[in-house]
């Protein structure tokens, strides 16, 4: 039924569909959103759409790539707001050793972290809240953010084509 409706939605205005994929990128990366938004919705979105020839990869994975990064830094930043008044919530003093745990490895080991994070489904929208909270450098983490969000979309864009062709 959704996807009825979907293609309804392509069908009376394809020129706009590409703009869905960067508000999906966006939504599925974003924190506490992102835990409800599955990355096979963008995947089953960009396939649909590349394989009816609306959107090609050229158009699609740099705005993939815009709302994924908007939605990190977004999260990134909120964590660095949040960061010392976290730490006084209910929540973080009950759970403090497994947080200072997460800090120090977000602190020892952020690159790893940032880029892993954002190619896990289930830590994606987590990850850079988590480590805006743990004090990471923002130029350290717009960096590997950035590459994160390079690493990701192109394996986005071999799925698609990937799973575009076998659907031809």
């Amino acid at each position: 039924m959704i996807g009825e409706i979907f293609l309804d939605w392509v069908e009376a205005y394809g020129e706009y569909a590409v703009f869905i994929v960067p508000v999906i990128a966006f939504l599925e990366a974003s924190v506490g959103i992102g835990l409800f938004v599955s990355g096979a919705i963008l995947l089953s979105v960009c396939t649909l759409l590349y394989s009816q020839n609306i959107v090609s990869l050229y158009q699609m994975l740099p705005l993939a790539f815009l709302g994924a990064a908007l939605a990190d830094h977004m999260g990134f930043f909120l964590g660095r707001w949040l960061g010392p008044s976290f730490h006084q919530t209910r929540f973080a003093r009950r759970h403090a050793s497994r947080l200072a745990q997460t800090e120090r490895m977000l602190t020892r080991h952020g690159e790893v972290s940032i880029i892993l994070g954002r190619l896990i489904p289930a830590v994606r929208s987590v990850v850079p809240l988590m480590t805006g909270i743990s004090g990471l450098p923002v130029g350290r983490y717009v960096r590997y953010d950035l590459l994160a969000c390079s690493i990701w979309i192109t394996g986005l864009g071999a799925l698609v084509a990937g799973i575009s062709g076998v659907l031809s």
